[in-house]
């Protein structure tokens, strides 16, 4: 589903990102893991179309999306959440999540939104259960009318995650998901990740959430992979023990 091919990234004289090269098979759960300035929120910017590599490629599905725009490739399937968490606070729980359908449109505009045409209202209600679904499996449901700003960290994370999951992506990258998240909170969101049918790139810095959630595991250091392997492999690796397990 995603293959990185010699991504290079630089800022001045310092290289970032060092012919990094990984694929991430359908349906498979991906950690990206390092210690700090290991290039990984990097390699976020650049999967998810927010920062230009200065060499190689992104593939999603086969497709060559390294000169596409963020928004075309949320539009194609890849969708992405920050460490810092981006929530409409003006907005509930649910028209959060309600905003990540809205780019479809509804067809027939202004005229069809007066006059209640019954395709526009059927489309409607399919969106209006489409969050309701997304709301339940993040355990939200008891939120959705709470207006975002008013939610701890954690939860905001949580509706992070669901309107990421609401337009059902191909590719999911999420960034440090378990920060701010409590002990039940970051379980609850690793069942959450087990239980999608998508393909899943996340960066932690949990290593028990790491362990416990991924398939595969990607190290880096210094801007270059250091191993790749299931979380078995990489966590008895040498070289990652010395550079980052410690």
């Amino acid at each position: 589903m995603l293959a990185v091919e010699g991504v290079s990234v630089a800022f001045g004289g310092v290289r970032a990102l060092d012919q990094v090269s990984f694929e991430v098979g359908e349906g498979l759960v991906c950690g990206v893991i390092g210690p700090n300035g290991a290039g990984k929120t990097t390699l976020f910017d650049v999967v998810s179309g927010l920062r230009s590599p200065s060499e190689g490629r992104v593939l999603v599905a086969g497709r060559d999306l390294t000169g596409v725009s963020a928004v075309r490739r949320a539009r194609a399937g890849v969708r992405r959440t920050f460490q810092r968490t981006q929530v409409f606070g003006r907005l509930t729980v649910a028209e959060n999540v309600l905003a990540a359908l809205d780019w479809h449109g509804g067809g027939g505009g202004l005229a069809a939104d007066l006059v209640g045409r019954p395709a526009r209202r059927r489309l409607e209600r399919e969106r209006r259960e489409r969050v309701a679904e997304v709301l339940e499996l993040c355990g939200l449901s008891a939120l959705s009318d709470a207006y975002a700003a008013a939610l701890p960290v954690g939860r905001r994370r949580l509706v992070e995650l669901a309107r990421a999951l609401a337009d059902r992506p191909r590719l999911l990258l999420l960034d440090e998901p378990t920060s701010g998240l409590d002990a039940g909170q970051a379980a609850r969101l690793g069942e959450v990740v087990r239980a999608l049918d998508t393909t899943v790139l996340l960066v932690e810095h949990d290593m028990g959430f790491v362990m416990g959630v991924c398939d595969r595991i990607v190290v880096l250091d210094l801007g270059r992979v250091i191993a790749t392997g299931t979380p078995g492999e990489v966590r008895d690796d040498p070289v990652v023990r010395a550079a980052y397990l410690g």
